[in-house]
């Protein structure tokens, strides 16, 4: 457990000690304009990396052979990041990182099924050791803040150092073997075609839709939250938004106790609702008296996550599992909310950036975060009136 649980904790203290304050370091070197662009390459690699290479790898290479190479790899690409973030960089800068984050993303599901495949049936252990993974990216955002890094392109040599460490650590971590080749295609498991046939179920297609549409808004708070705060005078950024990770980190054990007791809809709808709140609370907040109003629109980050990603995930292991397509139905899910619904949004989120005026005030930013915040309370009305869970209707029979 100890060396499972190191492993989460530095494959997310990477990602969260450069991800959570990037669109305020690019907005503070002036490259503003381009992080739409940096936030969509996470989306982008989420499908070629995770899909691509790491479904086709893993039949050649096993798990921890792919993530020494990958986080050394990734680690040395980090190392030239903070040479590149610049006016006359900028470009070159959005390429690079892309081509990182295609090397990263399929370490996030190798560390997971080395974790899952060590535990073998005690696959019950998995939610404590995952937990130190939301604990590293909270370590990172607080390390960040509290050495004043948070607008700074150093952020990537923090992250370079623990990758290369991480890279070095897998060496040490269990043998286990390569997924055994199924019967299908890789074409056909790329693809994912087994788990969209799930979508014939009418209230899996409705869950899917809702998913794809409020990750649109949500790949607003990843891409301009950071810049926001620095907006309204918050210095410890990183700090702050490590709130979020706080609060996630408190729900995350209750979620399979609050799945049972009320099943997928309500625990769905509060994560909506939440984001609804969490972006009004953005629209009203400032560096003033209404300070209390960002803070607790970062620190809702618990609830509209949990509520509704770490819900959906289980809500699709229930439907996909008697088809025996879980880990396709979990790879498809991802496909549609981290790929095409955050890839969306953080485009989205670009053009109502680029409204803003070059010396944007807080109030510019006010009238920019009411359209997430329509946006999201749109969307749970909508699942309101349309879906029902038939897995729940279907189990009380």
């Amino acid at each position: 457990m100890g060396r499972l649980s190191a492993l989460m904790f530095m494959q997310f203290f990477v990602w969260g000690a450069w991800n959570v304050t990037l669109g305020l370091v690019m907005q503070t070197v002036g490259i503003g304009s381009l992080i739409a662009n940096a936030f969509s390459v996470g989306p982008i690699a989420s499908i070629a990396g995770s899909f691509l290479l790491g479904m086709a790898a893993t039949r050649y290479l096993s798990p921890k052979a792919l993530m020494v190479i990958l986080h050394l790899v990734g680690g040395a690409i980090l190392l030239v990041m903070p040479a590149l973030v610049t006016p006359e960089n900028g470009t070159t800068f959005v390429w690079v990182l892309l081509g990182y984050m295609v090397l990263y993303m399929p370490t996030v599901g190798l560390a997971n099924t080395i974790a899952l495949k060590s535990f073998g049936e005690r696959a019950d252990r998995f939610p404590f050791v995952r937990a130190f993974g939301t604990l590293g990216w909270i370590v990172a955002g607080l390390i960040i803040g509290w050495v004043g890094l948070s607008a700074s392109p150093e952020i990537f040599r923090v992250a370079a150092i623990v990758s290369i460490a991480l890279g070095l650590y897998s060496l040490t971590l269990p043998n286990v073997a390569p997924d055994a080749p199924r019967d299908e295609s890789l074409v056909r498991q790329v693809l994912c075609v087994e788990a969209f046939g799930l979508m014939r179920q009418r209230s899996y297609l409705i869950f899917i839709l809702a998913a794809t549409l409020i990750s649109v808004p949500l790949a607003m708070y990843y891409a301009y939250a950071s810049a926001y705060l620095g907006v309204a005078g918050i210095q410890n950024v990183g700090g702050t938004m490590a709130i979020g990770q706080m609060s996630e980190l408190v729900f995350m054990f209750s979620m399979p106790w609050l799945y049972r007791r009320f099943g997928v809809k309500p625990l769905l709808l509060v994560g909506m609702i939440a984001w609804a709140l969490r972006y009004a609370l953005f629209a009203i907040g400032d560096g003033g008296s209404s300070l209390w109003a960002i803070y607790l629109g970062v620190a809702l980050h618990g609830v509209c996550y949990d509520f509704f990603f770490v819900a959906g995930a289980i809500y699709t292991g229930t439907i996909a599992s008697p088809k025996g397509v879980n880990a396709q139905a979990q790879g498809m899910l991802t496909l549609f909310t981290y790929g095409v619904g955050m890839l969306l949004g953080s485009q989205i989120g670009g053009l109502l950036y680029a409204q803003l005026p070059q010396a944007s005030t807080i109030a510019d930013w006010h009238q920019m975060w009411w359209y997430p915040a329509i946006a999201a309370a749109v969307i749970a009305v909508l699942f309101q009136l349309f879906f029902r869970d038939d897995s729940r209707t279907e189990a009380a029979a």
